[in-house]
């Protein structure tokens, strides 16, 4: 009997319904016809213990107690899951053959291989295991799968990686946020002052963000145009101050004095325009990529201001509930070749599900391949896409309808041309200054058809061709008071942009380019979980659209060494863990390295007294008591 193990029962569903009928459904499994079983795990099956499992001095906090160590891991069946383990158990001692369905990526490689680890299976069939590799719950995409089976001991490294991640996050997480927890009582705060490798340099963003905003002192500055007349009407050139100005701008080229915007606005009025260089191009804009979840995410913020996890939640209710989208905590924005050829049964989809598309879908032009079809791009998964499922637009709701409209669209947009724009540069001298207008003015709409109708022209921002050498009159200048602006407060789109674009906010240079290639700070599937649990610990909290700290969550970031708030050591571990995947670094060196440094930052903790930025915080909100015991880590919350 050859036993299928999914990661959830979605998945497992998906993968009886193409395999041969009739079909017995039993606890937590399906008997296909001939005689093979899919079962499933939901979720993680398995979770770390508490400390005192290891030690029952852990289960008081005890500063002097840290850091807490671990020589020998424990799992333990998750709350809900040990029944459904226990289902996997009994399939076990029958089957011939295993194979290993869980999500393709390296959580989903650890979620089914410590279940097995955990069970005991015997090195014989774990050394025989597939690996069936799914991102698409339609029926065609699972045959595909299935035809295609690896070794499963071919993905062990990834699995190895996963397990590195979770037990140092568990290890960080556990040893940091008790700490400072510890330190916060001693100073009279009563709540958990929660760290994590991943959601503290997110807390230090808005920290660092909010404080920058309330510290902004505005600022008068002057721009001067000069006007000058041409055939078909005036043009606004802005005037570029030469090297000799330097003391009147600052450091981001702002001219400070308007006296000197006076003057020179005085001395180029009547003169000619003489015009040094006319620059005229038509610039083609291919179509956006597909979506990954985080640009999902960022885009449906953006336009009905739903926040990560309902975005999170809606995406996984397309994939699993209704089959209308394809794996949705997807981190790619590419798409395999093959699936160009199913593009007329997408887009038929499209129509299907959402009329106001179907115009769209008429105008397509199937035979157009953009860049997203690129196999050297695509990895454990590939860009969320409709399927070709027919889905009925009443099923959806109104959240769903929206989000499975966005996706859509995107999918859409690689088969409509290249927008083009007709840029344009003008240069003229008058006297001894320079002036420069510029203009860009949309010629053909290709894709941005498919976008919400905008209210801004851009016809304002033509410009004429004008012959260079020639001159036209300049009629005076017109100066422009402004105010330097604050920086804006995060949103949560903005503050998923700052993740996925994480590196600019790495202190060490020499790590920036780690970052830039990996997927930033988290992953796709624990962002939004980050965000929720910064605002359910009382460190972040939502005003309107935007996202603040609290006095706990500034108190908390001044307390921690500078290290553990910015995003550096997140890139260290990345390059680490992406060598443990590629066999190029073992699991030891790693663990090892983090024990040194974490009981290092633990001392530091333990000598440096109470953190003044501890003091004084205002009450806990929360009317629950504090938990004396930390949780353990899974996909998110330790991290």
């Amino acid at each position: 009997m050859r036993l299928y193990i999914a990661e959830k029962p979605s998945l497992g569903r998906a993968i009886a319904a193409v395999l041969p009928k009739p079909h017995k459904s039993g606890e937590g499994h399906i008997v296909v016809g001939n005689g093979d079983v899919v079962t499933w795990c939901i979720g993680h099956l398995l979770e770390q213990v508490e400390p005192d499992a290891y030690d029952e001095r852990y289960k008081r906090w005890n500063l002097s107690d840290l850091p807490i160590q671990v020589s020998e891991w424990k799992l333990k069946p998750r709350k809900g899951g040990a029944k459904q383990l226990q289902v996997i158990r009994k399939l076990l001692k029958d089957a011939g053959e295993i194979v290993h369905a869980g999500d393709p990526d390296r959580e989903g490689q650890l979620l089914v291989d410590e279940v097995l680890d955990h069970l005991k299976l015997d090195a014989g069939r774990k050394q025989a295991a597939k690996r069936l590799l799914i991102s698409d719950l339609n029926a065609s995409a699972v045959k595909r799968a299935l035809d295609n089976l690896k070794l499963n001991r071919d993905f062990a490294p990834l699995s190895v990686s996963a397990l590195a991640r979770s037990r140092a996050d568990w290890l960080y997480g556990m040893n940091l946020s008790r700490a400072y927890t510890l330190l916060g009582q001693q100073a009279g705060y009563g709540g958990v002052l929660s760290v994590g490798r991943v959601q503290t340099p997110v807390l230090g963003l808005v920290v660092r963000r909010d404080e920058a905003i309330e510290a902004f002192e505005p600022k008068p500055f002057y721009q001067l145009d000069a006007l000058i007349e041409h055939d078909t009407g005036t043009i606004r050139a802005r005037w570029q101050p030469s090297d000799a100005c330097s003391r009147w701008l600052d450091e981001e080229g702002r001219l400070l004095s308007r006296g000197l915007a006076e003057n020179v606005a005085g001395r180029i009025a009547g003169q000619p325009a003489k015009v040094l260089t006319s620059d005229h191009k038509e610039k083609p804009q291919g179509a956006p990529l597909p979506y990954s979840l985080s640009a999902l995410q960022i885009d449906a913020n953006k336009a009905f201001g739903l926040n990560a996890q309902e975005v999170l939640s809606v995406a996984q209710s397309l994939y699993e509930k209704h089959k209308a989208i394809t794996y949705p905590r997807s981190d790619c924005r590419h798409l395999p070749v093959e699936h160009h050829q199913e593009a007329g049964a997408v887009c038929q989809a499209i129509a299907n599900a959402s009329p106001e598309l179907a115009q769209f879908v008429s105008g397509a032009d199937l035979t157009r391949r953009s860049r997203a079809w690129n196999d050297s791009k695509i990895s454990a998964h590939h860009a969320i896409i409709p399927t070709p499922k027919a889905v009925n637009p009443q099923s959806l709701s109104a959240k769903e309808a929206k989000v499975y409209g966005l996706v859509a669209r995107q999918y859409l947009m690689q088969f409509y041309p290249a927008a083009v724009f007709a840029e344009s540069k003008l240069l003229f001298q008058i006297g001894t200054g320079e002036f420069v207008a510029k203009g860009k003015v949309l010629r053909q709409a290709g894709w941005r058809a498919l976008l919400p109708k905008s209210k801004e022209s851009d016809e304002a921002l033509a410009l004429p061709a004008l012959p260079v050498g020639s001159e036209w009159p300049c009629m005076g200048g017109d100066i422009k008071d402004c105010m330097t602006e604050p920086p804006k407060p995060f949103t949560e789109a903005t503050l998923l942009q700052a993740m996925t674009g994480i590196a600019r906010f790495v202190l060490d240079d020499t790590l920036k380019g780690i970052l830039r290639d990996t997927d930033g700070l988290g992953t796709e599937a624990t962002r939004a979980g980050i965000l929720e649990l910064l605002c359910k610990r009382g460190l972040l909290k939502r005003e309107g659209k935007a996202l603040r700290s609290t006095p706990s969550g500034r108190g908390l970031i001044h307390a921690l060494p500078e290290e553990a708030s910015y995003p550096d050591m997140t890139a260290h571990w990345e390059r680490q863990l992406g060598d443990i995947a590629d066999r190029q670094q073992g699991y030891g060196p790693f663990m090892g390295d983090l024990d040194t440094r974490l009981a290092a930052l633990i001392q530091q903790a333990q000598e440096g007294g109470v953190p003044t930025s501890l003091r004084n915080l205002p009450p806990v909100q929360r009317r629950k008591p504090i938990r004396r015991r930390a949780k353990s880590a899974k996909k998110t919350p330790s991290q």
